[in-house]
């Protein structure tokens, strides 16, 4: 089965995929995508989306990743500096995430074949009042906000999932490539 290809309206949504990955013919053609979601888009789904898209990039593994935030008027300012900092510590170019906070909207949702909320908490109810009939289809992680747990062990919890959901992916690429039955 092949991933949708982004329309030309997606792409718009998709502000850090670079002009090649959104031109007809191209990369993104084949592409599969993983949705980030938190409050922000600002700090733990920007750490994500950059993390998993630097890992497929350099396992040269046909998906990508992108974030969204579900608050996103409750911060100021593009990418928070823990973020920032942590990105280039790891060595991790900034250009593995978008260039400014955007918000989620249903066709992120209908785009992605995984979405993975940060936060079940912080996160499932806002996604049960704006995005009715979502809920269920969301995977939902228990990293917590800067209030609830520290920068360095949410970052490193963001960092392990991260790792997993990309050998989780390999696995199914793997298993298919087998000539086994294609996952669901």
């Amino acid at each position: 089965m092949t991933a949708p290809r982004p329309s030309d309206e997606l792409q718009l949504s998709l502000p850090h995929l670079n002009s090649s990955e959104c031109r007809p013919n191209a990369s993104a053609e084949s592409s599969r995508y993983v949705l980030f979601i938190c409050t922000g888009n600002y700090y733990r789904g920007r750490f994500a989306e950059a993390v998993f898209n630097h890992q497929a990039q350099h396992l040269q593994l046909p998906w990508r990743a992108f974030s969204r935030g579900l608050a996103i008027h409750l911060v100021d300012g593009d990418l928070s500096e823990h973020t920032a900092r942590a990105l280039n510590q790891r060595g991790i170019d900034r250009s593995q995430t978008g260039a400014t906070r955007v918000a989620l909207v249903e066709a992120d949702l209908t785009l992605a074949e995984r979405i993975i909320a940060l936060d079940e908490i912080e996160h499932r109810p806002l996604i049960r009042r704006q995005f009715p009939g979502w809920e269920e289809r969301i995977t939902y992680w228990s990293v917590a906000d800067i209030d609830r747990l520290s920068i360095e062990l949410a970052l490193s919890a963001i960092e392990r999932l991260v790792r997993e959901s990309v050998l989780e992916i390999v696995a199914d690429i793997e298993f298919t490539s087998a000539g086994r039955a294609t996952p669901a």
